[in-house]
């Protein structure tokens, strides 16, 4: 299995854990697509950024457009990834294929309420597509 995707499960093994649901590749409305976008019971939206490697870090920079789309922000990242490359500012998780441990919370940034509502609105009518494509594969036109 590809090294983010392991990352990734490990992330969100964790997530369940801390009472969180996610989802991998949630396109947002600046048509970037968030690694993992997580959502705990209270409303709050967590994005979290798989780096599987330094030269995967260091070839995107475009982490602080995920910013106005969450509460918090994580970097996700193997073991052996060095910590100091991610910046203070974000949340560092480090993840393997079978679990994962939040070393730095990332700070809190409210999202203000009419974003809140239309993003959740976006990541339920994508979970429903999701959902919809593995319980009726190949659905008739209308």
């Amino acid at each position: 299995m590809e090294r983010a995707l392991l990352l990734a499960r490990g992330v969100r093994r964790m997530l369940v854990h801390h009472g969180m649901r996610s989802m991998l590749e949630v396109p947002l409305a600046n048509n970037r697509r968030a690694d993992i976008l997580a959502l705990a019971g209270d409303g709050t939206v967590t994005i979290i950024e798989i780096k599987s490697s330094v030269a995967d870090f260091r070839a995107d920079h475009k982490w602080g457009d995920y910013l106005e789309f969450c509460d918090r922000f994580y970097f996700a990242v193997g073991e052996d990834f060095p910590q100091e490359l991610i910046p203070e500012e974000c949340g560092l998780i480090v993840a393997d294929g079978y679990g994962a441990e939040i070393l730095r919370q990332g700070p809190e940034v409210k999202l203000n309420a009419a974003r809140r509502k239309t993003l959740l609105l976006r990541v339920a009518m994508q979970a429903f597509q999701r959902l919809h494509q593995v319980e009726d594969p190949r659905p008739t036109a209308f």
